[in-house]
């Protein structure tokens, strides 16, 4: 491993995770409020990011540094990082898919049947006693949905594979059919919600899905509608969920991600038929560990000139980038 690589461990990474960089690096820690600073003193010898995706890796801050060689985003996600810059200088983007595929699937079907039973709704109610008054109401139920995928890559068809578990119906949407996928593929999102009752939003974020699902989808999916979203909050128009949600014209929805996080509006709280919960899918101890691996492990393999582990898609490795050492 080369001496003296120095990296930007950005949004509060893991302990565990700088722990593990300042075993192979010299590591510079920064929030929002003194991103600036570091950058300013450091950003001219920094060759390295690691992180969370809670600041924007901007074009601004890319060209600030002028070294800079790899960045590795802790999650699947990385609509946080400004693509075009990085392609443009050439520089390797990657991320930690598979790890956490099956702890997001399983965390959406609990999330799925807390929003069609009212779990959380009803644990209210036995704890503010009412159950002593009166039984709580009858709720809607799985038995009789069609649950439409919005997006079937890997954590969809891990979730996708749970609830055929279920002996419900499922079909899918994306913008092509996916090989090795039986579901019934519609490549019309509105055309999807109008023959189901469900949809699960698992797709990446970004200017190609932002708002994807709103005030036409909603009105499609129609009264007995719920939503599921453990993708990101911008696929969904949040304002148009929440009129939605209020003027009956869904059912519920269940969300684990929203469009300004971590901040939620009075709006959505207050409602009583939508399950709340901050960005927790795969958040466990188990699987936050293996992703910090992924992405220290990442870093390792690259300033030691083995190049990326896993690369996402956009990133220009391995046709115009070569491995790099000090």
């Amino acid at each position: 491993m080369p001496d003296q690589v120095h990296i930007l461990s950005m949004g509060q990474m893991m302990p565990a995770v700088d722990a593990a960089l300042a075993q192979d690096f010299v590591v510079y820690q920064a929030g929002s409020e003194n991103l600036a600073s570091v950058v300013s003193q450091f950003g001219g010898v920094i060759r390295g990011i690691a992180t969370r995706g809670r600041q924007r890796t901007d074009a601004a801050l890319i060209a600030a540094l002028p070294k800079l060689e790899v960045i590795s985003n802790f999650g699947v996600g990385y609509d946080s990082i400004d693509l075009a810059a990085a392609m443009a200088r050439g520089i390797i983007v990657t991320n930690t898919p598979d790890v956490l595929n099956e702890e997001v699937a399983d965390f959406t079907v609990g999330l799925v049947l807390s929003t069609i039973r009212e779990l959380p709704q009803a644990d209210r109610f036995l704890r503010d006693g009412k159950w002593l008054k009166g039984a709580y109401p009858l709720t809607q139920t799985l038995r009789d949905r069609t649950i439409g995928m919005v997006g079937m890559g890997r954590i969809g068809r891990a979730i996708a594979k749970r609830i055929a578990a279920f002996g419900v119906p499922i079909v899918y949407h994306s913008r092509k059919p996916q090989d090795g996928v039986d579901y019934r593929h519609y490549p019309d999102l509105k055309t999807m919600a109008s023959d189901v009752d469900t949809l699960i939003a698992v797709v990446p974020g970004g200017a190609a899905t932002k708002h994807m699902i709103d005030a036409g989808i909603f009105a499609a999916l129609g009264p007995r509608g719920i939503l599921i979203n453990v993708a990101r909050g911008s696929v969904v128009d949040q304002n148009a969920l929440i009129d939605a949600l209020r003027d009956g014209i869904i059912h519920g929805a269940g969300l684990d991600v929203f469009a300004d996080e971590p901040n939620v509006p009075l709006a959505l709280l207050v409602l009583p038929n939508v399950v709340l919960v901050p960005h927790i899918g795969s958040g466990t101890h188990h699987t936050r560990a293996v992703m910090g691996e992924l992405v220290v492990d990442n870093l390792r393999s690259w300033f030691a000139g083995k190049g990326p582990l896993t690369p996402v898609a956009e990133t220009p490795w391995p046709k115009t980038c070569k491995t790099k050492s000090a």
